[in-house]
């Protein structure tokens, strides 16, 4: 089978493009590279799914850059010849940094512009009058600059892709997507790029693809086992604290991690818990500036930070013609939603296509609330040939949940979650620091320290983006980890007490005392949750794995036969 890969100097493309993958490290072509790069250089429209973290931005970014060097042999008209539609802002920097990568060599002959950053449509009028070759958007921010006419895209237009097509639809882009495909030429050549075919992606397909070939490169939507471990635990709120506490402050978990929760308040909520015994955190929801997200996602990949609380709000409160709302923009109102709180960004997403770099582990604390949405937090582990792990929070009102993720990832009769128990009596000595510590998180203190994030995030998004961009070696001096201090600290609990800590996990347990100090250099751990850092105790048994979660129900049972 290895004889029959193609190879990147086998698809044809410009040596320049094959000296950009080259310094990339990319020394072959993933399988959904493989197959889409030659079908789209022969000008089909594709249609492919492909798991998360499989390479599919350089899948269709590569014909792209390709098909407008070889125009440029023989037409040197600037023009706009190819759009990428993307549901968020965040995937719509990181598609402009994959571009401007790829084109490193070429970078005179390919230009690239994001539009999709909130700045006003006026201040980015001057970049879509220099006709940037490919323009990086969501559906509303583009509809907005065609109708302001800054973008003319009729007579130009080559070639257009719309990446996570999943989600546009799901995200309110509907009536803008089918607005803006009005003023587009009648023959272009089309790429959708999807985790998953749902109903959506098959109207899309309708309405934006002539005659395409369909791509299904994986059966499963997540690695194997062999490569990404799924342990689900059954546990009530309370436990779910103490587990957390357990996990992050005896340093059980190694290497970089996502924590997801379910809200914007229980972001907050969570940071204020692990504040309370000095473990640091990020915050990352739709609520924070969108310079500030993308930086926080920078600094977690360069190694800044262990953990991020992360929400991944699907769908829009009121997704009703985005696009209008960019027109309105210039009347200078205070953006509020339902009782008077700070907006949410409509066009945030970040278990969604965005590359977080070697994470080791996922964690949902709260449990997601579709499959789909599974399989995306879940996929921002175990990315390409890297191994990690994902833990899951049951809680009993969540079984149903469970039931149907299980269902929908069972293959051969095996299903992908193990179940991964824990003794709670070993560590039933954290609890009263739990609920102490959760006592002090109060509705009033999230409340304030939703408020206070927002202003910081707003001073260093706004008021110090022009000094960080006139001294860029600065940047990582700006941190998003920082206590927010509403609720009342109490200084014992900064430390681990060595009675505490149970027998079992003595040698493994290495309490977390302060806050990362990491350069550029530093390249972070890659080490899953249980898989490979845990060393085995005396008895040659993993401490952790030893652990059985023990309901009150079984404990009166084994009471009465006792």
């Amino acid at each position: 089978m290895a004889a029959d890969r193609v190879d990147f100097h086998e698809m044809g493309i410009d040596d320049r493009l094959l000296k950009a993958v080259a310094d990339l490290g990319w020394a072959q072509p993933t399988l959904i590279q493989e197959k889409a790069i030659p079908l789209a250089l022969e000008g089909k429209d594709l249609l492919a799914r492909a798991r998360t973290g499989s390479g599919k931005t350089a899948a269709y970014a590569v014909p792209v850059i390709q098909r407008i060097l070889m125009s440029k042999q023989t037409v040197r008209e600037q023009a706009v010849r190819a759009l990428i539609l993307v549901p968020t802002k965040e995937l719509g920097q990181q598609v402009q940094t994959m571009v401007r990568q790829l084109t490193a060599f070429c970078a005179r002959d390919v230009r690239v512009a994001d539009i999709s950053s909130k700045a006003d449509i006026s201040a980015q009028k001057p970049i879509l009058m220099e006709k940037p070759d490919v323009v990086v958007g969501t559906p509303s921010r583009v509809l907005a600059h065609i109708n302001a006419q800054n973008l003319v895209l009729h007579s130009s237009l080559e070639m257009l892709v719309i990446d996570e097509a999943d989600l546009v639809f799901s995200f309110g882009f509907e009536a803008d997507l089918k607005s803006l495909l009005c003023h587009l030429p009648k023959i272009y050549q089309a790429f959708l790029m999807s985790a998953t075919l749902n109903e959506d992606v098959q109207a899309l397909k309708e309405l934006v693809l002539h005659n395409p070939v369909t791509l299904k490169l994986q059966g499963s939507q997540l690695p194997d086992s062999s490569q990404l471990q799924q342990y689900s635990v059954k546990c009530e709120e309370e436990d779910k604290f103490l587990l957390i506490y357990t996990l992050l402050k005896l340093r059980l978990v190694r290497g970089k991690t996502l924590l997801f929760v379910g809200t914007v308040d229980r972001c907050y909520r969570l940071k204020l818990f692990l504040e309370q015994f000095s473990i640091p955190a990020c915050v990352l929801n739709s609520e924070l500036p969108v310079h500030s997200r993308c930086h926080i996602i920078s600094q977690f990949n360069q190694g800044f930070y262990d953990y991020i609380i992360a929400t991944d709000e699907q769908g829009l409160e009121n997704p009703t013609a985005p696009a209008k709302k960019e027109e309105e923009k210039g009347k200078k109102k205070k953006k509020t939603t339902g009782k008077g709180g700070p907006s949410k960004d409509q066009e945030y997403g970040v278990s969604r296509g965005i590359d977080f770099q070697n994470v080791a582990n996922v964690i949902n604390f709260d449990f997601p609330p579709t499959v789909e949405s599974y399989i995306h937090r879940v996929g921002r582990t175990a990315r390409a040939d890297n191994p990690g792990t994902a833990l899951t929070f049951v809680s009993h009102t969540e079984l149903p949940l469970l039931e149907e993720v299980e269902s929908a990832l069972t293959e051969n009769t095996e299903c992908a979650l193990q179940p991964y128990g824990f003794k709670m009596e070993e560590i039933e000595g954290f609890r009263y620091r739990c609920r102490d510590a959760m006592r002090s998180v109060t509705k009033q203190s999230v409340k304030e320290a939703r408020l206070k994030e927002i202003k910081q995030e707003l001073l260093n998004s706004e008021r110090l983006k022009t000094y960080f961009e006139d001294n860029p070696r600065d940047l990582h001096l700006l941190r998003h980890d920082k206590d927010l201090h509403p609720a009342v600290i109490k200084p014992h609990m900064k430390n681990v007490p060595d009675y505490l800590i149970p027998p079992t996990l003595k040698g493994l347990a290495n309490p977390l005392t302060g806050r990362k100090k990491r350069g550029r250099n530093f390249k972070p751990k890659t080490v899953g949750v249980i898989k490979s850092d845990f060393k085995k105790n005396a008895r040659g048994k993993n401490p952790l794995k030893t652990f059985r979660f023990k309901s009150k129900k079984s404990k009166a049972s084994a009471e009465g036969k006792s």
